[in-house]
């Protein structure tokens, strides 16, 4: 077992957010799984338009639709690419374990082919995040990138915490880290619901990227607040809450329910 053990406190309110999902995976249950192909790819579209759009990618649903369909679409060469980027490395997801070295490299790899000189590649270069101009986290010199990594990898294979705590904690520690030259929003995002999806499989179809878009500034906070407290238990918190309202948003008395 690894030594690394990243920050983090277990309080009331997370507590009562982990029992509040595990009834709303229970809810779900009682339902049913549809298995509707044309549902789950509208819910991936969602999710892979929304987490592009937090890095700034200006095309829409319908856009990203289009692009998946083969279709002529007025856009950016670049935000076209990283839209069939994103929909190969969802569509790979089941392929992958979360921890796994190598199956993350090749996550990068498919995720940004085409847009970065060395995707799947740590990075070699110190990074520096700015909202703005303004400095928001200096990430750990790359000379540390590969250790750190190594044990975050082997804490997620060693550590019996519950899965929707492990895979917020892998979220953040992750965004810390900033392992790659760019790209590394996607891939947390993507890798946590590669934790939830391996353990249970409806969750690679739950569209959270689009409740963090729309909270997108309450998501950076609380990343910052996390690294100023030195614990990621602020972000654990907000994370979890969003797979919570994103749940809520595909409950049986809305539309999307017919994912399920």
């Amino acid at each position: 077992m690894t030594n690394y053990n990243p920050p983090f406190d277990f309080t009331h309110d997370i507590i009562d957010l982990i029992e509040k999902i595990g009834e709303a995976l229970g809810h779900w249950s009682a339902f049913g799984m549809s298995d509707s192909p044309q549902l789950r790819r509208s819910n991936r579209i969602r999710t892979i338009q929304a987490s592009l759009e937090i890095e700034n990618n200006t095309l829409s649903v319908e856009q990203v639709t289009a692009v998946l369909d083969g279709k002529r679409v007025l856009g950016l060469p670049r935000e076209i690419k990283e839209v069939q980027n994103a929909f190969v490395a969802y569509e790979q997801m089941n392929q992958w374990k979360a921890d796994n070295y190598e199956h993350l490299l090749e996550a990068h790899a498919v995720l940004m082919d085409g847009l970065l000189d060395s995707p799947g590649k740590w990075r070699t270069t110190g990074v520096g995040i700015y909202r703005g101009n303004t400095l928001v986290h200096m990430a750990p010199p790359a000379s540390q990138v590969s250790r750190l990594m190594d044990d975050l990898l082997n804490w997620l294979k060693s550590e019996p915490i519950h899965p929707l705590i492990a895979s917020c904690i892998f979220h953040y520690e992750f965004e810390f880290i900033h392992p790659f030259a760019d790209g590394n929003g996607r891939m947390g995002r993507l890798w946590q619901t590669l934790i939830l999806s391996n353990w249970k499989p409806i969750f690679a179809y739950l569209p959270v990227e689009t409740v963090i878009r729309d909270k997108q500034q309450v998501y950076y906070k609380a990343l910052r607040d996390s690294d100023q407290a030195a614990n990621s238990t602020i972000f654990v918190k907000f994370m979890l809450q969003a797979l919570l309202t994103a749940m809520e948003d595909v409950t049986p008395n809305n539309q999307q329910l017919s994912l399920f």
